[in-house]
């Protein structure tokens, strides 16, 4: 029998009545406690926040009464093996759970659940310390709900992070990662993470982090971090953590206010175009989310002022969806006329029109000309791909081209590419000239003599010529002749598109919420 075992049956005998009575709550609970993610949002009111009625659409209130959390809206990691981070903690289900391991409780007790329902509408993840180990819960929805889209907020108060020790973290993977797509290609984004400012600079009480992670910066991720108001800290009460997440972008929040008006204002913002060459947006798919404490390893650092038990309390963990939004108003950008290669007057501007109270809007851009790029930037301040619609005074979006030069072929004595056709076509005219001069000594009839200077001048200039034939590079979409090495002059254009909020779409510029053409004129 192990240490873990001990605990809870000596936990058991010494609370014969109070036991009964967690019995009792436990069966209660699996017959009639949360209902699945689907149907739990009858009593959460619709979220207006300016301009956009957000609906809920999934919830988890942890409504039910005291007794393990409902398996069938959650499932539970298992084990231990440092998780990829030299973690140290153990993961349990619930008593009874499909493979728990076997120093997890056989029976509920709240003093020796990792996972539970308080009975006051609070979610309990407790970590404890038994017999040198770590025990602690990591709750997913992996194989029972997926979502995408929306606004997904959670309601936590996380323990003290002021110390080393534990790691908490609200946070989403995507679905394919259970179809076998490694980390971090399936994407990973952080809603809450926190540990200790002594370990490598972690948040602390103080702050939250947040971040994404993709295929390039993998580990490190791209992150921001909140700063909590004076007199606020995370581990002080319960602070609502989310995201709003659309195509193309996701948006990260901490406590949306209600007055004097209802508010969400991100402090980080992160879309496609922030991703470095190369890598894969992984966003625009479905997601799993996960809630859980870890210990120690990378981030949670020494477990030796960590105090034991302890625990995050989670209010609630919701979904909404927002109301219909009208289309932004791009109306026609003026064109651009540059010539290919120029980097000056290759930047055309527009205000869009956007409905007050409608957060932001994703830009992007491309365009029909070869060998050729475009770029959107914005004058938001929190990131330049977007546009605030309640900005004051508007803000603006820039639209530049880059375009390849079109620099002219060396001559062909000069391309180290074509100097050795040069090199045998001048020696075939020096022993045709040679030949002259021969039969010139040798009295040949002057026309005989002509007819062999006109047909050696003749031969070296079909040999040169030939020797240059398909010497221009040809600019995309058809050429340019010899010697056009970039964008081919001529009249294309360049589409500007816009994302809102509500855009649930696969990001598709195909399926973008408004669009403006802009003409492109290359010289």
């Amino acid at each position: 029998m192990t240490a873990r075992e001990t605990d809870i049956r000596v936990a058991i005998a010494l609370r014969p009545v109070a036991g009964l009575v967690l019995a009792l709550f436990v069966f209660a609970g699996r017959a009639a406690g949360q209902t699945p993610w689907a149907t739990d949002c009858s009593a959460v009111a619709n979220s207006t926040v300016r301009s956009v009625t957000w609906i809920p659409a999934l919830c988890q209130e942890f409504s039910g009464p005291l007794g393990p959390p409902d398996s069938s809206a959650w499932s539970f990691a298992l084990g231990g093996g440092g998780w990829g981070n030299n973690e140290v903690e153990i993961y349990c289900g619930p008593p009874g759970y499909p493979n728990n391991p076997s120093p997890c409780p056989a029976s509920f007790s709240t003093e020796t659940a990792n996972s539970y329902l308080d009975g006051s509408g609070h979610l309990v993840i407790q970590v404890i310390e038994s017999a040198g180990n770590w025990y602690s819960a990591r709750m997913k929805t992996e194989g029972i709900q997926n979502f995408q889209y929306g606004r997904i907020e959670a309601s936590i108060k996380i323990p003290d992070t002021t110390n080393p020790g534990l790691w908490p973290a609200f946070w989403w993977l995507g679905s394919n990662f259970a179809a076998g797509t490694a980390w971090p290609l399936c994407g990973e984004a952080d809603i809450m993470e926190n540990w200790s400012p002594s370990v490598l600079n972690g948040p602390g009480p103080a702050h939250n982090r947040s971040s994404i992670h993709t295929a390039l910066p993998g580990g490190d991720g791209i992150t921001a971090t909140y700063t909590f108001p004076s007199g606020q800290q995370a581990d002080a009460g319960f602070h609502a953590y989310g995201v709003i997440w659309s195509a193309n972008m996701v948006q990260f929040y901490v406590n949306p206010t209600t007055t004097p008006q209802s508010s969400l204002s991100p402090f980080f913002i992160i879309t496609t175009s922030d991703l470095p060459a190369g890598d894969t947006w992984p966003f625009n798919a479905s997601a799993f989310l996960l809630t859980n404490v870890a210990v120690g390893g990378t981030l949670g650092g020494s477990t030796a002022e960590t105090p034991s038990p302890d625990m995050m309390m989670i209010d609630y963990i919701r979904q909404y969806k927002p109301s219909a939004l009208p289309a932004p108003v791009l109306g026609q950008p003026p064109g651009i006329t540059v010539t290919a290669g120029a980097t000056a007057d290759n930047t055309s501007s527009l205000t869009p029109s956007l409905a007050a109270g409608t957060g932001y809007v994703y830009f992007s851009c491309d365009t029909t000309a070869p060998k050729a790029s475009c770029s959107i930037k914005t004058d938001d301040p929190l990131n330049h791909f977007v546009v605030n619609s309640d900005a004051s005074p508007p803000e603006s979006v820039a639209v530049t081209v880059m375009t390849t030069t079109n620099a002219r072929a060396l001559p062909h004595f000069l391309n180290p590419k074509r100097r050795s056709r040069f090199l045998l076509s001048a020696i075939f005219v020096l022993v045709l000239l040679t030949l002259m001069v021969l039969l010139q000594r040798r009295r040949v009839g002057r026309s005989f003599r002509y007819s062999i200077a006109l047909g050696s001048l003749v031969l070296g200039a079909t040999l040169i010529v030939g020797c240059g034939a398909g010497s221009g590079s040809g600019g995309g979409g058809g050429g340019g002749g010899a010697g056009n090495a970039g964008t081919t002059p001529g009249s294309y254009t360049v589409t500007v598109y816009a994302f809102t909020e509500n855009n649930m779409s696969n990001g598709a510029n195909s399926n973008a919420d408004a669009r403006a053409t802009l003409q492109l004129t290359v010289n």
